[in-house]
């Protein structure tokens, strides 16, 4: 749609012909995810510097708690119901432990009203090979049933090493 927008626009300014623009909004999910992400790590770097102290259980498993400076996010609802009502979407924070990433704060509810906190990434996903490498990753996943376009990106401390994973997500319309 985008693109469509900026030929129409270049026709315009190259042509001077009348073309009507297409009404309504021109920004994609995935644009949104992208600013979201923004959004969240900003928000979440005023905190503090991320890393892991600790252990803390999540849903039955032991993990490491992720911190942002002296904040400790395992359970912190209320930073990402604050995230949500800022930029709307999804939003969730996976602490990495061994080698698996476990989900430990989001805004995602399940029927019941509980958390969605325990899951662990798709080892074998697309996400997860970015994340191994160090990158970041886009794209369209299903959750409960609604297709969104996400983004993955990887939370480091102060070595550099990577210790957990920022989410966002949109759905499609």
């Amino acid at each position: 749609m985008k693109s469509l927008a900026i030929s129409l626009a270049l026709l315009v300014a190259t042509t001077g012909a009348a073309v009507p623009m297409p009404s309504g909004n021109l920004v994609e999910p995935a644009d949104d995810a992208y600013v979201a992400m923004k959004r969240l790590k900003t928000k979440a770097a005023e905190l503090g510097s991320p890393g892991v102290k600790g252990e803390d259980g999540v849903a039955g498993r032991a993990v490491p708690d992720l911190y942002f400076g002296e904040i400790k996010m395992n359970g912190d609802f209320s930073f990402m119901d604050g995230v949500q009502a800022e930029q709307g979407g999804i939003a969730a924070l996976f602490v990495k432990s061994g080698v698996a990433f476990v989900l430990v704060t989001t805004n995602v509810k399940e029927a019941d009203g509980s958390r969605s906190v325990g899951a662990i990434l798709d080892p074998w996903g697309e996400a997860m090979s970015a994340i191994a490498k160090g990158y970041a990753y886009s794209g369209e996943a299903d959750i409960l049933g609604r297709t969104y376009a996400t983004r993955y990106e990887p939370i480091r401390d102060a070595n550099k090493d990577v210790v957990g994973i920022y989410y966002v997500a949109y759905p499609n319309n």
